[in-house]
């Protein structure tokens, strides 16, 4: 007999915006495998009868690597224990939960996803600005910034998406946010169009700088933002000026 796996969202930051079922199998769970972007808060929602294994990493941080926590997810099924793999924002999202279902496909161990709400519409919409709106966006599309090292070149093609979408949101892009903004305006898009730099999105820290393709970079090095950010590329970004709540 083997236990099962659940591979489960922690949301945005924001302890609040966790899903009931995501605490309700936390509660009931022998172990938690948990990131380093799922908040504090949540962290202290673990039980005291539960373990709790720190599995995140940092960039350059080889502490748990990937393959490392996948045979952990195993071993500890195989023990009959009721595992959470707990993640910032939603697992299939940029969370390597899809690699980790698989994973657990092939050594037949039980597993159920439990979605979150991604960091990138978790932060916008707590920035006051739709990612969507019938007047300014009928499309968007979610891209890191940040590609699997073992990737000889990138395959975001930033120059195509410039022109292919009305709201661009990049994850974990906050690095090569200079390089992203020259592709972005050498693709078509105008060097004046709106900016948002998101970090700690939802979170007590929750701190915005704006600007424009041609100034965000300048305007983030010196208001000192670092990750984890949200970028925000669109014309929805001027409407958190109206419709901001914070």
């Amino acid at each position: 007999m083997t236990g099962k796996v659940f591979i489960v969202g922690a949301g945005p930051g924001d302890p609040k915006l966790i899903t009931l079922k995501a605490v309700e199998v936390i509660k009931s769970s022998d172990v938690v495998l948990y990131d380093r972007l799922v908040s504090k808060k949540i962290v202290a929602m673990i039980p005291k009868k539960a373990e709790k294994m720190y599995v995140g990493r940092d960039v350059g941080d080889d502490y748990k690597h990937q393959d490392a926590t996948n045979d952990l997810m195993v071993k500890l099924a195989k023990k009959n224990k009721n595992v959470v793999r707990l993640k910032g924002g939603d697992p299939f999202i940029f969370g390597r939960g899809g690699e980790e279902a698989e994973f657990l496909r092939k050594h037949k161990v039980k597993y159920e996803i439990i979605p979150g709400i991604t960091s990138g519409i978790g932060s916008a919409e707590y920035s006051g600005i739709p990612l969507t709106h019938r007047d300014y966006a009928s499309s968007v599309v979610f891209v890191t910034g940040h590609e699997d090292a073992k990737k000889k070149e990138g395959i975001v093609d930033w120059k195509k998406l410039a022109k292919a979408v009305d709201t661009i949101v990049i994850m974990m892009g906050l690095s090569r946010l200079e390089i992203i903004s020259k592709k972005l305006i050498s693709g078509g898009l105008d060097k004046n169009t709106p900016v948002a730099v998101i970090q700690n999105g939802t979170t007590d820290e929750h701190r915005m700088i704006k600007g424009t393709l041609s100034n965000i970079s300048k305007k983030v090095h010196e208001a000192k933002i670092k990750p984890p950010t949200i970028i925000i590329v669109g014309r929805v970004v001027n409407l958190s000026d109206k419709i901001g709540w914070r």
